[in-house]
């Protein structure tokens, strides 16, 4: 068999360690005489593999309990919507419009509160992360894409001050690809297809003060954090295959020195490819 060079932003390429060990296990899981695509999320078995991703995910972020971690479906996608009819109080909400994903979640944002675009770049086509002005009055949050893969702007230099005003960040694409101070966040959301496993998933980092803020009363139990949080994200049957993938992507990753020695995985990649480019002919740098 021969393997493709994948670098879509998503369905990324696994782990082949984590792939070999999901298709030995493809027909049987452990003892349990089934497939974890159909084993029940109510089962003991089950039980073990959702709570073991997340105690993985707890650890290679440090994420401490102040926190809840809610495996969720729809993407990132779904998450446009999900953060103004959780986070919603006072009714407005700033955005900064850094690329295509952060324009996308501004619009769907609009259809339920106020929102204000804080701050573009949209007028030099989204190559730079803009200046922030500090937010004043009352904010429900600010919304920040941490990086937007298909024009690849990225926070680098410092998040933008919000004071009390909770931050919230589209982390789909960089998630886990170094380290990450979660802490900094009210709320991060991921799809799981970029960095995590395979798509059918989002994981969703909320601070749980935030957890009491009154949903919007016509918000759809599916869509309110606190129905994730409160059933240990098994209200209904959740993407169970997608999650035990994560789990073994994070086996992979805590194996392989953690976000810090995806960083530097990273790191030796990009090196690889700009060299290329650099004694590349046919490639000339943008002025």
């Amino acid at each position: 068999m021969s393997r493709v060079y994948n670098f879509s932003a998503g369905p990324s390429c696994l782990p082949e360690e984590a792939l070999a060990e999901a298709a030995a296990e493809l027909l049987e899981y452990g003892n349990s005489g089934q497939s974890v695509m159909e084993m029940s999320h109510r089962s003991k078995d089950y039980g073990a593999i959702i709570h073991e991703t997340e105690a993985l995910l707890r650890e290679l972020l440090a994420v401490g309990e102040d926190y809840a971690v809610l495996f969720m479906q729809g993407g990132a996608s779904l998450q446009f919507a999900c953060v103004p009819l959780n986070l919603t109080v006072c009714g407005k909400a700033a955005y900064v419009d850094t690329g295509v994903w952060a324009d996308k979640a501004a619009q769907e944002a609009g259809r339920y509160t106020s929102v204000t675009v804080a701050a573009s770049s949209k007028d030099t086509n989204y190559t730079r992360i803009p200046q922030v002005p500090p937010l004043e009055g009352d904010w429900d949050y600010l919304h920040i894409t941490l990086n937007n893969t298909i024009l690849g702007t990225a926070w680098r230099e410092g998040l933008p001050g919000c004071g009390a005003v909770p931050l919230v960040a589209d982390a789909s694409s960089c998630i886990l690809s170094e380290p990450l101070d979660v802490h900094k966040f009210g709320l991060i959301y991921a799809g799981a297809q970029k960095n995590l496993g395979p798509a059918g998933a989002a994981v969703v980092l909320i601070r749980r003060d935030l957890l009491e803020r009154t949903p919007a009363a016509s918000t759809p139990v599916m869509l309110r954090y606190r129905t994730y949080s409160e059933n240990e994200s098994m209200y209904n049957t959740p993407p169970c295959y997608t999650i035990y993938m994560i789990g073994k992507v994070l086996k992979w990753v805590k194996r392989n020195g953690g976000a810090l020695g995806m960083k530097k995985r990273n790191e030796a990649k990009a090196a690889l490819l700009y060299s290329y480019l650099d004694s590349s002919p046919f490639y000339r740098a943008p002025a």
